[in-house]
């Protein structure tokens, strides 16, 4: 018996270092915050960090609504906040998904067949679609993000970028495990494909963490993210046959955004 105790602390301290270890790459892949780890690695583990996604959303949603309080404070206004906010995530992300999203614009409005659309999205160069993208999705975080902090205040907006950045990156992990590759290379590949359990750690801490944020409103904020996460896969299917990098990208934006107005037509 006293074995079997044992064996339960060893297992229980194996599955903690295992969280422990995921958090630590869906920390360095989904940010630029200083996290040591072997990038090989990194990769390889991607698939099964992503169960880590919606934790890393908190975060970085704590941290664009800290930012947000602080400038609110100062009497900066709840636009010049919300700016300040989105600024700041951005930065701590490394504008990742935002690069995401130009390429997906660029090749979905872009190209001719599904080929062209491809090499397009791999161009590092971005085009006039990609342009536009990025310039209506920042205006659109912004404004959300100003109409919930006139209605709520400091601690609504906290609330709703937390919500919003983890059940967004949780539908990151689902559209990986759900939707085929558009190609055999790429980041996508690298990372492989998360098994049924581990996406459905990631939207229940997702989903879990925005009704706790947002409660009664973080149901229909959740509800509207899951079927724009929807939209896009479909989108990006019937185009290119799948998913990339690049579509994760924007379903995390899409999803973001869609949720953020959400919250704020129900403030």
């Amino acid at each position: 018996m006293h074995d079997d105790a044992d064996d339960r602390g060893q297992d229980a301290a194996v599955d903690l270092q295992a969280w422990w270890d995921d958090i630590r790459i869906a920390s360095a892949f989904l940010t630029r915050l200083p996290i040591a780890t072997d990038e090989p690695q990194n990769l390889r583990s991607l698939a099964r960090a992503s169960r880590a996604f919606p934790l890393i959303g908190l975060g970085i949603g704590l941290i664009g609504g800290i930012v947000y309080a602080v400038a609110d404070g100062l009497s900066l206004g709840v636009s010049l906040a919300a700016i300040i906010a989105v600024t700041t995530v951005v930065a701590a992300t490394g504008a990742l998904h935002e690069d995401g999203l130009a390429d997906v614009a660029d090749g979905f409005g872009g190209g001719r067949d599904r080929e062209a659309k491809l090499r397009i999205m791999r161009d590092s160069r971005i085009g006039t679609y990609g342009v536009v993208a990025l310039v209506l999705a920042l205006a659109l975080r912004i404004a959300a993000i100003a109409a919930i902090g006139t209605v709520e205040r400091s601690g609504g907006v906290i609330a709703a970028l937390i919500a919003c950045h983890a059940a967004s990156r949780a539908l990151i992990a689902v559209v990986m495990q759900r939707e085929p590759l558009a190609r055999d290379d790429g980041l996508a590949a690298a990372a492989g494909r998360p098994t049924t359990a581990t996406a459905l750690w990631a939207l229940c801490l997702g989903g879990g963490i925005a009704l706790v944020c947002e409660r009664l409103s973080g149901v229909v904020a959740l509800a509207v993210g899951v079927a724009i996460a929807w939209g896009v896969a479909a989108l990006a299917r019937r185009q290119i046959g799948g998913h990339t990098g690049d579509v994760l990208g924007t379903v995390q934006q899409a999803t973001e955004i869609g949720m953020l107005l959400a919250l704020a037509a129900l403030a």
